[in-house]
């Protein structure tokens, strides 16, 4: 449940920024008439990813044991690269995220203001997707439906509280802070994701080693207790886990894990946020 918490929490706390971002400048650029059109663009973003999310639960359904577990194996890979490329992507395009935003608000307002629905259903249907895929891996790794959900539903409201605050300019976060550690928390859960998809995959026979097993310490962790309960919904760790599982986790997190600080680190300079703005983010009011 933590590791969905934290999941729907940045990428929610994404989704809200942009949105912040781009009431701000339709505020400050006398452009309120438009604000309906933002809405209605993030409304279609979150009823496609609803449906896509839906989509990957019910749809492997009524499938073979070896094409539920292909399918599962090669979406959690999926996911895992899709959650990578997020975080690398957001520390990169930190300095430019709101002008960029506030670029395209300017190419897309005339006329009726429908261009700015594309760029706000584009911008919060990214992240939509993104959540959805790898919210249905973390469950699938940790064989919960309802627990991750409320994890994910509980972050995304912390998110979309977090924003209504910093739209009135009531709250200051250290963003640059945020997203740094907690991207860095995100690629330590990828990385037991993309564990449990290799083993989902070795499930299906489209790869070697199932029996072969790096360790077992399902004596010392056994998988029904409060420790590894927290260990599995938080890390996806599993006390038996075999050699190709092991060496996935490895390659993945460890070389990931020190581009991901090092790239941060180079781009985003002391005292910038991703709104270009202060070191503590503090959205200017709509109102």
């Amino acid at each position: 449940m933590t590791a969905n918490y934290l999941i729907g929490l940045r990428e929610g706390l994404e989704a809200t920024l942009v949105v912040v971002l781009l009431m701000a400048y339709l505020a400050k650029t006398d452009r309120r008439h438009l604000i309906p059109r933002l809405w209605t663009g993030v409304a279609a973003a979150v009823a496609v990813s609803v449906g896509f999310g839906a989509l990957l639960t019910f749809g492997p359904k009524g499938l073979t044991f070896e094409a539920q577990e292909a399918i599962g194996g090669s979406l959690s890979i999926l996911a895992v690269g899709l959650v990578t490329w997020m975080v690398f992507w957001m520390a990169r395009t930190a300095r430019t995220l709101g002008s960029d935003l506030k670029s395209r608000v300017d190419r897309s307002a005339g006329g009726a203001g429908w261009g700015l629905a594309v760029v706000a259903a584009i911008a919060v249907g990214r992240e939509g997707l993104e959540t959805a895929l790898f919210l249905w891996a973390a469950a699938k790794a940790t064989g919960e439906t309802t627990q991750p959900l409320l994890g994910a539903l509980l972050g995304l409201a912390t998110a979309a509280g977090l924003g209504y605050l910093l739209h009135r300019g009531v709250l200051k976060v250290n963003l640059s802070r945020f997203f740094t550690w907690t991207g860095a928390a995100l690629i330590v859960i990828a990385g037991g994701v993309l564990s449990y998809g290799v083993h989902d995959l070795q499930e299906a026979r489209l790869l070697p080693g199932l029996h072969s097993l790096a360790f077992d310490i399902s004596a010392a962790v056994p998988p029904s207790s409060w420790y590894g309960t927290l260990l599995k919904g938080t890390l996806n760790f599993s006390p038996a886990t075999t050699w190709l599982e092991a060496a996935a986790w490895l390659v993945y997190v460890l070389p990931v894990l020190f581009l991901y600080l090092r790239t941060h680190f180079t781009s985003v300079p002391p005292g910038r946020t991703m709104a270009g703005n202060n070191h503590a983010a503090k959205a200017p009011a709509a109102a």
